[in-house]
């Protein structure tokens, strides 16, 4: 036969839709389609790979191996005259002469003619063989093969073993082409009527049909090969039929029609396997979507949680700060009514100056600010608790979907992660609110907030003290006035000691407030908002690993779709490809 059965073209779209159904096999393969999926779609494959099946079976010695090297130009099998071959031996190309067991009673023989890329060969054990391994040639290679052909020995046609292995290929509806070899033992023409006539008649019964048959003589086809005189090739190649068998061969396997399948069956395969893995990924994202409502629902609400902190925050801290201002306009107030010269008398009791200052101006100091404080950590903790009951809520109601899905669909390995992880989450932050203790929360935070406020410098103990601290550190220096007293006369002093004294006093108390405002409110500010921070974090913490579940999911399966969307347009263009090229064989 002529190397090659394919053009150009059609040889180079074959290459295509090998690569492109290659690719395909990957990329579901990837997305973890289901193994009967890649099995189908690696059948589809070798159909490419063996564009083209030719099946030989027979009696041994009825000259199929002598029959396939007349046919292929080269001796690729061994012949002889004791059963040679003793297994279903597959030929195919390779780059170079090799044979294979692959495992007992299978061979693989590879041969580098360019015929064999396009064109594979089965040679069978004979049907009268020792060793039968008819259930792999019937089971795997007849079902796809494009032609059967029943060899048959003139000096033994159709024996009994022949005829009860046809039955056996019959039920596989595959066109079987009768070969009568050897017709060089036959005396003449006559001779090989009468045995032809003779087959077909017996063969017409098994049928149903009377078959094609062409006698032929593989023996004189390869001496016509090896033959140097041109019309001694000429009358030996003649005289073999082997021509007849080669034209009808190569006419039934070109036939457009037939090829035209070769091509689309694959593609037709491949491009129903992608439509399977759109069509469960379009499931896969349907169910996703109470999952995007529920980690949208979180995000929602962890972000107002976080807004509402950051902008509830500073008019509560603000509070704190407002406390300290009256304690300066109360300073301010009783340095004017007492730093004058008709209390000149009692200022000289310094002791007593304090103890009315600390009455009238800082005895409520310590408790006001605690009150503040105390106010500002209940609306924390409650505002946690609550945002935790929400969070709560959002997952009972995707676990309560999720097994309503699950009873009416079954499950999948994408359901059942899912499941796993709303439990997860779901139990984790049912067991923060069902042991959320509100005091020991409120405790914690206070032993917080003042641990960072006895931190500073200005503060020994907190809040606690801090009237104390304030009244000594103020008028220890700035109200002592006996000195002056003694030391001057009132004139003096009240013209010009007790007004600068006072204005010192005032403006060394504005500064210690100043500095007291400042530094508590920037201490409560960092406490607060280290506190507010870390709730926030412990809340994404607990859901991060369903919300990164959901998303990754969101990834993969846009990525999915966009490559199925571009391997069903890839197979979509080949599939249009196809009648042109078929048009130009």
């Amino acid at each position: 036969m002529r190397p090659t059965m394919l053009t150009d073209e059609q040889a180079q779209f074959l290459h295509d839709e090998k690569a492109a159904l290659t690719d395909a096999l990957l990329r579901l393969n990837e997305i973890n389609s289901s193994a009967d999926s890649l099995s189908q779609l690696q059948q589809a494959i070798l159909q490419l790979d063996e564009l083209f099946l030719l099946v030989f079976v027979g009696e041994f010695n009825s000259g199929k191996s002598a029959l396939i090297n007349a046919l292929l130009g080269e001796k690729v099998l061994i012949e002889g005259v004791t059963p040679t071959t003793s297994r279903v031996t597959l030929v195919r190309w390779g780059e170079q002469r090799s044979e294979r067991v692959v495992e007992q009673g299978y061979a693989v023989i590879t041969h580098p003619l360019p015929l064999l890329q396009e064109l594979n060969i089965v040679d069978s054990p004979g049907t009268n063989a020792i060793i039968r391994e008819h259930e792999r040639l019937t089971d795997e290679f007849v079902p796809r093969s494009d032609l059967v052909l029943f060899i048959t020995s003139a000096d033994r046609p159709l024996t009994e073993s022949e005829r009860q292995f046809l039955q056996r290929i019959l039920a596989w509806g595959k066109k079987i082409v009768f070969v009568l070899n050897k017709t060089d033992i036959l005396q003449d023409e006559s001779a090989i009527t009468e045995v032809t006539q003779y087959i077909l008649a017996n063969a017409s019964i098994l049928l149903g049909e009377t078959p094609q048959l062409f006698p032929v003589s593989a023996r004189l086809a390869q001496q016509a090969a090896l033959a140097l005189d041109p019309l001694e090739k000429q009358r030996l190649r003649l005289a073999s039929g082997l021509d007849a068998l080669e034209t009808f061969i190569l006419s039934t396997l070109e036939d457009t029609s037939r090829l035209q399948l070769k091509f689309l069956n694959p593609l037709g395969v491949a491009d129903n396997l992608a439509s399977q893995a759109s069509a469960s990924i379009n499931s896969q994202s349907d169910d996703l979507e109470y999952d995007r409502q529920t980690v949208a629902s979180l995000d929602t609400a962890v972000s107002a949680y976080e807004h509402d902190l950051k902008l509830e925050l500073p008019p509560r801290l603000a509070e704190v700060e407002n406390i300290l201002q009256k304690i300066e306009l109360r300073g301010m107030d009783f340095f004017d009514r007492t730093l004058r010269l008709t209390n000149i008398h009692h200022l000289i009791k310094s002791e007593r100056v304090r103890a009315d200052f600390e009455k009238e101006v800082s005895s409520d100091l310590t408790h006001e600010i605690d009150d503040q404080v105390q106010r500002l950590i209940d609306w924390l903790v409650d505002k946690d608790l609550r945002e935790w009951q929400q969070v709560m809520g959002y997952l009972q109601r995707r676990q309560a979907l999720n097994v309503e899905h699950i009873v009416s669909s079954g499950i999948s390995p994408q359901a059942s992660r899912r499941r796993e992880l709303i439990d997860k989450v779901g139990e984790s932050v049912r067991k923060i609110v069902a042991s959320y203790n509100k005091t020991r929360e409120a405790s914690q935070l206070a032993a917080n907030v003042q641990s960072a406020v006895a931190g500073t410098a200005l503060f020994e103990a907190g809040a606690v003290g801090l009237g104390v601290l304030v009244s000594t550190a103020l008028l220890s220096s700035a109200m002592d006035v006996t000195g002056i007293i003694t030391a001057s006369t009132l004139a003096v002093v009240g013209l010009f000691v007790i007004p600068y004294k006072r204005k010192q006093a005032k403006d060394n108390f504005r500064r210690k407030i100043t500095t007291m405002r400042t530094t508590l409110s920037d201490t409560l500010s960092a406490t607060f908002k280290h506190e507010s921070e870390t709730a926030i974090s412990r809340m994404k913490d607990n859901i991060a690993p369903y919300t990164r579940y959901v998303h990754s999911e969101e990834e993969r399966i846009t990525k999915t779709k966009t490559m199925l969307t571009e391997l069903r347009e890839r197979l979509s263009t080949l599939r249009a490809r196809i009648p042109n090229i078929l048009a130009k064989s």
